[in-house]
């Protein structure tokens, strides 16, 4: 069983934030997969399905960002879900907008959705696909992430996404190696 988790905050203020770019590929898989990200459980919201006969399950925590972990381990515990099946997407202030970065492990590098996450499940050793949402040094970072893409990204952005779909789904069909081969390399 494999978990897909992506990072966000919930509520309409802010949906398309910098921030929720989690949220937007979880969206993106649900439309490509023709699945609902619907149930509420564990404080989150997810959809377990079928996907080439193993199962699947796409997160997205409820619990704000900073608590990301409460959410995605008590899935992983209910589900019995090992670490070495966890994959999480989020963003990530230190790239461009829409480049990807693939790794099997790491710290968190300030994100404090994957320092709770780190917390809850124990080690930093899980796959992440971090996707650049840039930085403005004019803006202060807590502003700057919570505000939306501006009008000239949006492509960067949407190809970002597109290409983080595809990297989740040469991991499910191939392995994370040859994700990480195929999109680290990307522009």
């Amino acid at each position: 069983m494999k978990l897909i988790v992506g990072l966000g905050n919930p509520g309409k203020e802010y949906e398309k934030t910098r921030h929720n770019t989690g949220f937007m590929v979880m969206d993106k898989l649900a439309d490509e997969f023709n699945v609902q990200i619907s149930t509420s459980k564990f404080k989150g919201e997810y959809v377990k399905f079928k996907y080439k006969s193993e199962d699947v399950i796409l997160l997205k925590p409820m619990t704000f960002m900073n608590l990301s972990g409460e959410s995605v381990s008590a899935l992983m515990n209910f589900f019995k879900i090992k670490v070495e099946d966890l994959l999480v997407i989020y963003d990530d202030l230190d790239m461009p907008v829409g480049k990807l970065r693939l790794r099997e492990s790491g710290s968190a590098g300030g994100h404090n959705g994957i320092k709770s996450i780190i917390s809850h499940v124990k080690t930093q050793n899980f796959k992440r696909i971090r996707v650049g949402i840039d930085r403005n040094p004019l803006i202060p970072t807590a502003d700057y992430v919570l505000g939306k893409f501006m009008n000239n990204e949006q492509g960067d952005i949407q190809k970002g996404i597109e290409n983080a779909c595809q990297a989740v789904m040469t991991y499910l069909d191939k392995d994370f190696n040859k994700a990480m081969n195929k999109f680290n390399k990307k522009a």
